[in-house]
């Protein structure tokens, strides 16, 4: 199985540690297009921090962000789990896992990442802003900049597995679940139950609840092939869980229910 995560907004960036190295990240065929990336984005921020902010969407008292994201290249990196730090990554604790937790889920986690394209949870890299709706330098819009890119690299990466799809709207965009993988791809959705049975789309435990549903698939030491092996697999750890269809997905749904 693969959890194909959307990275969080908030990161934390590490006091100590060596600089970021290409060579050392999972997917290293996305190496050149992730050269492009960082070449654009240090160029914007180092050379014109002001228009920086403006294509960045940040505010003035944000530029600590514009002078971060000019130091990349230089800047200390760390453990991606150790980067991001938003409310769903909150919600997964990687570092609450135990070693042999954290292997699994170092094997069936992946983030999409504006700057990198992919990346899995002990990629060393560093703290950056670079929301996934930007359109950069020469390079353009970003989403459509990895789209060019993800295909080979994701389809090797999930093989046959089962794909479990996290991401918000804004990075479905990067990489858009081609018809060839819809037959074994459940795209997560969360609702809110009613006190008449009704389901309403939930946003506010959306990425919490997401969060503690990756702890469980990332952590479990075997997991069902199938998507009605999974289904069955959630109910027995008290998830109230079913297959929904999505004509607009072009593949179904894993509905998640919370009270």
């Amino acid at each position: 199985m693969i959890v194909l995560l959307p990275p969080s907004e908030g990161k934390t960036a590490p006091t100590t540690g060596s600089p970021l190295d290409l060579s050392s990240l999972s997917n290293p065929a996305l190496n050149p297009a992730r050269e492009q990336v960082l070449e654009s984005l240090i160029r914007l921020c180092d050379r014109t921090p002001r228009k920086a902010r403006t294509v960045l969407a940040l505010s003035s008292s944000q530029q600590a962000a514009v002078t971060e994201n000019a130091a990349l290249a230089t800047n200390a990196a760390a453990p991606a789990w150790q980067i991001y730090t938003g409310v769903l990554f909150g919600a997964l604790d990687f570092a609450g896992l135990t070693p042999a937790q954290r292997r699994r889920a170092t094997k069936r986690l992946l983030v999409t990442s504006s700057l990198f394209g992919v990346v899995r949870f002990d990629d060393v890299i560093p703290a950056y802003r670079l929301s996934g709706d930007t359109t950069l330098p020469r390079l353009g819009r970003i989403d459509q900049f990895w789209r060019q890119h993800l295909g080979v690299a994701l389809a090797d990466e999930i093989s046959d597995e089962l794909l479990i799809d996290m991401r918000s709207g804004t990075y479905v965009r990067f990489w858009p679940v081609p018809a060839s993988f819809a037959s074994r791809t459940l795209t997560v959705k969360i609702w809110q139950l009613g006190p008449n049975g009704s389901r309403n789309a939930v946003s506010h435990h959306n990425k919490a609840t997401k969060g503690e549903l990756a702890r469980l698939l990332a952590a479990a030491p075997s997991l069902p092939k199938g998507r009605s092996g999974l289904i069955d697999f959630l109910r027995d750890h008290d998830w109230d869980a079913q297959l929904g269809v999505d004509a607009k997905l072009g593949h179904d749904r894993l509905d998640v229910s919370i009270d």
